[in-house]
């Protein structure tokens, strides 16, 4: 599912508590409309009797995601969304993409990250995090154990591998020294809101880069989210596989039960993951609810031989059964399993082996979200998320709605200030560590600064010159 970069006005899955510990194992400019402020607490129903009562305003509006409008701070999670939204709930996943040594495996490792990137629908409630301001950014990291067990592609590679739940992602007796997992992002755009990230794990060659933008439509009963126009999928490079790339295309998703006061997200929708080099693709299809309302949760793919100078497959069924390498089978909120037919594909391809046994993918169930390390505040910039939304967080974890609401609106006025004071003198507003706002590929790249900073992370160096050049 896409995430939102800024002005967006869907509500976010909210995540369990979960334990922290120092290693994680695998085991427009114009004045928006705004709600009086108000220091009363507000239950989860009259939450969401006010969001509905915001909404409807925007019936008939083609994307509530461009259009900027001040929420009051109960209707808010005390977090900034470039902080909240990521694709690193288990960040051991990513760091075990391209370890197999054969290509259907490292397309399944591919796999098993995509199916953990999104564990806060899964583990949470829907919520509300901040806007992000444009020059904002947000760096963390998080040391893992890359200790992922193998996943069966052959006869020989089956007799080690798990084949049961409780064998799973969660699970394994295996144990590595830790690696470190850094993440970097920074609203390089505002009309319209976009950010661009960058994850880097050099210890496994493995990184990830892309813009997050949505488009949401309230269709009177519930909202649509899909992907913006600068937002083309997660792309993942493997350096120690010759610089194999894998683009992740986002699924739409709804925000449902708004009306009888349970929120809930569903996907009903198909996504693609390719890898041009290997000419290896899969089509997901997240299927619909069932007859009776009760959402399936359920997931079906298939991994297949492919042109990328002729990609002309986008269903399942029209996929040819000689070309297939893999089916994808299972519920996205719990297990997701595959198997490998007996297939000409399957038949050609080096160190992959039919079988007719389903070997686990992925276990959902006893997986949380991961915390993550960011830097002390000391070292944090003026526009650093948790630096420039401290005030309004502390408002809130107060209880103090009313200060916060006007803490906020200040803000969002001085970013419409700032706004007004570079459009007269006409300047242009450039950002700080991506090399430009958006690109066509949709692929941002890391401006010398951006690389520094990541290289901090990993070096545990977090301190950064405050230049004074911002959005905010």
């Amino acid at each position: 599912m896409a995430s939102a970069s800024s002005g967006s006005t869907e509500f976010r899955a909210s995540p369990v508590p979960s334990t922290a510990s120092s290693t994680v194992s695998l085991n427009s400019a114009s004045t928006p409309p705004t709600t009086p402020a108000s220091d009363k607490p507000a239950d989860e129903g009259s939450k969401l009797r006010m969001f509905l009562s915001i909404l409807r305003k925007f019936i008939g509006v083609s994307d509530i995601a461009a259009v900027r409008f001040s929420l009051p701070a109960q209707l808010l999670e005390p977090t900034p969304n470039l902080e909240y939204w990521h694709y690193l709930d288990r960040p051991e996943t990513f760091a075990s993409i391209g370890k197999s040594d054969d290509e259907v495996g490292r397309m399944l490792e591919v796999l098993r990250f995509w199916f953990t990137k999104d564990l806060k629908y899964v583990k949470g409630k829907p919520c509300k995090p901040y806007n992000s301001a444009l020059g904002e950014f947000f760096r963390c990291h998080w040391d893992i154990v890359d200790d992922a067990p193998p996943l069966a592609t052959s006869s020989t590679a089956s007799q080690s591998a798990p084949n049961k739940p409780e064998d799973s992602v969660s699970q394994t007796p295996a144990r590595s020294s830790p690696i470190r997992v850094s993440y970097l992002t920074e609203q390089t755009s505002h009309h319209p809101p976009v950010s661009a990230f960058f994850v880097d794990c050099p210890a496994r060659g493995v990184s990830a880069r892309g813009y997050d933008q949505l488009s949401a439509k309230f269709t009177g009963t519930a909202i649509r989210v899909t992907p913006g126009a600068h937002n083309l999928g997660i792309f993942i490079t493997l350096a120690q596989r010759g610089n194999e790339e894998y683009q992740l295309t986002h699924p739409a998703a709804q925000l449902g039960g708004l009306l009888r006061g349970a929120l809930a997200v569903s996907v009903s929708d198909v996504c693609f993951v390719t890898c041009p080099k290997t000419r290896i693709k899969v089509i997901l299809h997240y299927l619909e609810e069932g007859w009776l309302g009760k959402s399936q949760n359920r997931v079906q793919g298939v991994m297949f031989r492919y042109e990328p100078d002729n990609d002309k497959y986008t269903r399942i069924k029209d996929v040819p059964q000689k070309d297939i390498l893999a089916h994808i089978d299972g519920c996205w909120q719990e297990r997701v399993y595959y198997s490998i037919p007996s297939t000409p594909a399957v038949k050609n391809a080096k160190d992959t082996d039919a079988s007719n046994n389903k070997h686990l993918l992925v276990d959902l169930t006893p997986l949380v979200p991961v915390p993550k390390t960011v830097p002390p505040e000391e070292d944090q910039l003026s526009n650093e998320s948790r630096r420039f939304w401290k005030d309004v967080t502390d408002a809130i974890s107060n209880k103090q709605y009313g200060e916060a609401t006007r803490v906020k609106q200040a803000l969002e006025q001085q970013q419409r200030d700032k706004a007004e004071e570079r459009k007269a003198r006409n300047e242009e507003w450039k950002p700080r560590y991506f090399a430009g706002a958006v690109v066509p590929k949709g692929r941002p790249d890391l401006s010398k600064e951006g690389q520094a900073a990541l290289k901090g992370l990993q070096e545990g160096k977090y301190r950064l010159e405050d230049t004074g050049c911002t959005g905010v």
